[in-house]
């Protein structure tokens, strides 16, 4: 058994699975458990998987029998890991890929940093036909990242990997915020530790217009709101989060895309 256990949730979506899968490079050490979350048209390919496996490790697969949401899906995933006794749990969505030696970059810098929790990185986002769109590049510093939080996520969630021993602590990925689990997560780690981001981008994201993620946008604004409400701390910062989020809810999804390749090339 390797130290770190990566988490994968699948919905209908097996080639992207595969692709997933296929990027991880042959040198690193780390196993998977993919989590099917009630799949109706597209299940799992376990042998298209197990085929476009180069990593050292061992693939586990769950199977949920009715579609429960990725929160709880999650949170499947890090019951497996506390109770194997991983020491790091790291992220990736189907579709989602990641360039090479991400996870020992992101190991390495917990074992070298031990008051430390929580790491990320940049992320290349491309469309569905892997042109590229833009980078994002979120605050790298403990303290950067604070200060955006009160305003946004500073972590792209596929890109992440955090210690298994802070779950007793900060529990796991609250389910009452719909499409900002990670979002909330995130809040309930800084709480008690620090966070970082890696400057080079390790995870190459799909940006998809017809995408569960962008379909979801104004129940993931409505859950953001609610967050940044309940961490409201009377600062400008904070202040100047919440109007954005208020002003992103009522903007088309097409300007918001548009609006990022501008600001982020």
């Amino acid at each position: 058994m390797n130290n770190n256990l990566l988490i994968i949730p699948h919905y209908n979506n097996p080639t992207g699975l595969a692709a997933s899968i296929s990027s991880i490079g042959k040198n690193e050490k780390l196993d998977i458990i993919i989590v099917d979350d009630g799949s109706t048209e597209k299940k799992v390919d376990e042998e298209l998987v197990l085929k476009n496996k180069h990593f050292q490790g061992s693939i586990i697969f769950k199977y949920c029998q009715i579609n429960r949401g990725i929160e709880y899906v999650l949170n499947d995933g890090i019951d497996y890991a506390v109770k194997n006794k991983y020491k790091y749990i790291s992220r990736l969505d189907c579709g989602d890929l990641c360039v090479a030696n991400r996870f020992e970059i992101q190991e390495n810098f917990l074992k070298n940093n031990s008051d430390y929790a929580l790491v990320g990185s940049a992320v290349k986002a491309v469309d569905k036909n892997q042109k590229f769109l833009f980078n994002v590049n979120n605050p790298l510093t403990d303290e950067e990242i604070r200060k955006v939080m009160k305003s946004r996520c500073a972590f792209i969630h596929p890109s992440v990997m955090f210690r298994s021993d802070i779950i007793p602590v900060v529990g796991k990925y609250p389910t009452n915020y719909k499409a900002a689990e990670d979002f909330a997560f995130f809040v309930n780690i800084l709480k008690k530790y620090k966070g970082r981001n890696i400057e080079k981008p390790l995870v190459i994201i799909e940006i998809n217009t017809k995408g569960i993620s962008i379909q979801n946008r104004k129940t993931q604004l409505n859950s953001k709101i609610r967050i940044l409400k309940e961490n409201f701390s009377f600062s400008l910062d904070s202040i100047i989060g919440l109007l954005k989020s208020y002003i992103l809810l009522y903007t088309p999804n097409s300007l918001v895309i548009f609006l990022k390749k501008i600001f982020f090339k």
